[in-house]
């Protein structure tokens, strides 16, 4: 992060690197894993990964309420969720700012993307939160079906019951010939909120 003087984190150069971790503490930083509280969670369990290290910025140029957010006691809150294993690795699985909140809990859209991703019709798929009358959020898929196949709203419902708990499973399959995207590839959540909101006014 830039606002923590760039690396956090590295993988040992002595240690077997573990799949899907970005590795442990860079030397001279710190890294917490912390509750909505800023309280340190059981290593394990998810939270929002904080870290201080030298570099880190004392604050935002007159922006008081946004460094207020992000800063705190020198912990710079990444916005990044995840969690740290028992060896001290860290793993990301999302992004504070993307997860979904249906009747109280806390859902993260990747790890229903990576269920709909196992469907072998699937390209692509992103998952955002949309407001509900109910749950307050609820889930919409959004899919990229392979060249040449075809797959139903259906299907992918089967597909994700199978697999995860039924509050995680989408209400609604929209399907995309592509994803929107930034020029590094990224999908832009943002747009994707926006689509689904017309068409809940349509």
């Amino acid at each position: 992060m830039t606002e923590t003087g760039a690396t956090g984190t590295c993988n040992p150069h002595d240690q077997a690197r573990k799949v899907g971790s970005i590795g442990k503490a860079s030397p001279r930083a710190q890294l917490m894993v912390v509750d909505e509280g800023g309280e340190e969670v059981p290593r394990g369990q998810q939270g929002e990964i904080v870290i201080k290290t030298p570099g880190a910025m004392v604050g935002y140029w007159n922006r008081p309420e946004e460094t207020a957010q992000v800063l705190k006691d020198g912990w710079v809150r990444s916005g990044d969720i995840g969690y740290v294993d028992e060896d001290g690795f860290y793993f990301i699985t999302d992004r504070k700012k993307d997860i979904i909140i249906k009747g109280g809990e806390n859902i993260c859209p990747r790890e229903i993307e990576e269920v709909i991703m196992t469907h072998p019709g699937v390209c692509e798929a992103a998952v955002v939160g949309v407001k509900d009358g109910v749950y307050g959020e609820e889930i919409k898929a959004f899919v990229v079906a392979r060249p040449g196949m075809q797959v139903t709203s259906q299907e992918l419902n089967d597909h994700c019951c199978a697999h995860l708990k039924r509050f995680k499973t989408p209400k609604d399959f929209a399907f995309m010939e592509s994803l929107p995207k930034n020029l590094m590839g990224k999908v832009l959540r943002k747009e994707l909120r926006r689509m689904a909101q017309e068409r809940q006014k349509a």
